[in-house]
């Protein structure tokens, strides 16, 4: 008897308080709307960075195209050289190199560019939160432009429930955990082995020859994808990105933040709608979360002056800083051009193997075979 008077005492405690809190928040006004001054451009600035870095894609992914078919055809290509920046799409290379260089201090002579790479965009979420993902990456990009069609075709957007987008959500911590798991159970000495394997070599050529092989599996697997982007703001990035998981990760140690002032905040919540990661921002004083990509969508189109802003966390008691668009912009640029262009100066940029490996290796890629399933085959 006493617990069931508790229960209930305690039911109506918690009903009263959530009838006071409502007739508080209907007496209490908003903040009066100071218009912002001046016109946001960050939008048109990040969509500008996201197509030249697509087109930057599109153009090495090409010039490799020609690359590997006149090796097949056996064209001289004296003239034409391989261009490292392929790289960028073997992340696992990446970790793999970046292990290497912390255990020996050497820097790997094959696929050096997918280190250097991961270390830039690793570099730009320490600065500048996930921003990779929404300034940078093509497939962050072809996401992006996948969903604003859907949302112009269907005028509307498909809402995943809370309780199901949480879990997705972790998915692409799954998938890194295990990368991360492979990569650190394998010994400096297996590393080097794997990278100077045939398959290690040509890594690239199997990875363009997986699109230009597609079997109806993948075929499946792609348009599936691309139909749940479509109704789904940034499906692949959001569940699935294991590269996007690794560079939230970094991202609690930024040194920026996107940040509300509740005293010029007037609760329109617009912020909130425009965040592609479902990020209650118009409740936060300031965005920590991992799955902020630094996108400043909520920034532009918040209407109140000096309500939300991106800024530099307080260092040394100092006050926090604000963070213009265009020094986004340009701190992303400085370090993605900075670290390569050291790379290249340092002639640590390019894979340097003789012509005769890639001679002999290139025509035959298809018959490469990843070292571990050879490795299992001699067990069996």
């Amino acid at each position: 008897m006493a617990t069931g008077a508790q229960s209930v005492t305690i039911s109506e405690i918690r009903s009263s308080l959530k009838g006071a809190c409502a007739r508080v928040d209907q007496v209490l006004p908003r903040n009066r709307l100071v218009r912002r001054t001046t016109r946001d451009y960050s939008q048109k600035l990040r969509g500008s960075f996201q197509f030249v870095f697509l087109l930057w894609n599109v153009y090495l992914g090409g010039l490799f195209y020609v690359w590997v078919r006149r090796y097949e055809a056996g064209i001289n290509t004296h003239y034409l050289s391989r261009p490292a920046g392929v790289d960028g799409w073997l992340p696992i290379a990446g970790l793999m190199n970046f292990k290497y260089w912390v255990v020996t201090g050497d820097i790997p002579r094959i696929h050096p560019a997918a280190m250097f790479l991961l270390i830039s965009f690793l570099a730009i979420s320490f600065l500048f939160r996930k921003a990779f993902c929404s300034w940078l990456c093509p497939i962050g990009t072809l996401s992006e432009y996948l969903w604003c069609a859907g949302r112009n075709l269907f005028k509307r957007k498909v809402v995943i429930p809370r309780w199901l987008d949480i879990p997705l959500r972790g998915c692409k911590y799954l998938l890194l955990g295990f990368f991360l798991w492979a990569v650190s159970s394998m010994s400096v000495s297996a590393i080097a082995e794997f990278m100077r394997s045939p398959y290690g070599v040509i890594a690239d050529v199997k990875m363009l020859n997986f699109f230009r092989y597609i079997g109806e599996t993948g075929v499946i697997v792609l348009c599936g994808l691309a139909a749940l982007s479509v109704l789904v703001q940034n499906f692949w990035c959001r569940y699935l990105c294991p590269y996007g998981a690794l560079l939230g990760l970094s991202s609690l140690f930024s040194l920026t933040r996107i940040r509300r002032n509740p005293l010029a905040c007037i609760d329109c919540a617009k912020c909130a709608k425009a965040c592609p990661a479902a990020l209650p921002v118009d409740k936060l004083k300031s965005v920590k979360s991992v799955e902020c990509t630094g996108c400043l969508g909520c920034v532009a189109v918040c209407p109140a002056e000096n309500a939300l802003q991106v800024a530099l966390i307080p260092v040394a008691g100092r006050s926090q800083r604000r963070l213009p668009a265009w020094a986004m912009g340009v701190g992303i640029a400085a370090v993605l051009l900075g670290i390569v262009g050291y790379a290249k100066i340092a002639g640590l940029w390019q894979t340097e193997l003789p012509r005769s490996v890639y001679i002999e290796l290139v025509p035959h890629a298809q018959q490469a075979t990843h070292p571990m399933s050879e490795d299992f085959e001699l067990d069996r």
